[in-house]
């Protein structure tokens, strides 16, 4: 089992920055791979970015490629969403997701592929 929480979510103004954390407990996070989702008002949950286990491959939608950045602390049981240049239609509830254990490879962007979910936290970016 493994339990995540996110943090760092707010209230941006447009072209403004944010850094999201999940940070995991039970087993160690090295074991999976770790997605971001979005979910806006009325809208499906949406694919943002991905990260492998040794946190040598990102994947990003191409939405936020660019200006978005996933990454982990394998040490810190963490991952981490740095989001630059922010948009308005970036707001949304952001989730981090654990997937793939043992696995050398997921479909990154499925959402079926991950097994334990965070609680979300709200970003709002203002225009």
């Amino acid at each position: 089992q493994v339990q995540l929480v996110e943090s760092g979510g707010g209230l941006v103004q447009a072209g403004g920055s944010l850094r999201l954390s999940c940070a995991a407990s039970g087993r160690t996070l090295s074991s999976y791979h770790m997605g971001w989702f979005r979910q806006a008002p009325g809208k499906e949950r949406e694919f943002v970015a991905a990260i492998n286990r040794s946190g040598g491959n990102t994947y990003y939608a191409d939405s936020v490629k660019g200006r978005f950045t996933a990454s982990r602390d394998n040490a810190k049981n963490t991952v981490y969403l740095q989001m630059n240049s922010l948009k308005p239609e970036d707001t949304a509830v952001y989730y981090c997701a654990a997937g793939g254990f043992g696995h050398y490879y997921i479909d990154y962007g499925r959402i079926q592929e991950y097994d334990y979910w965070g609680q979300g936290t709200q970003v709002t970016v203002s225009s």
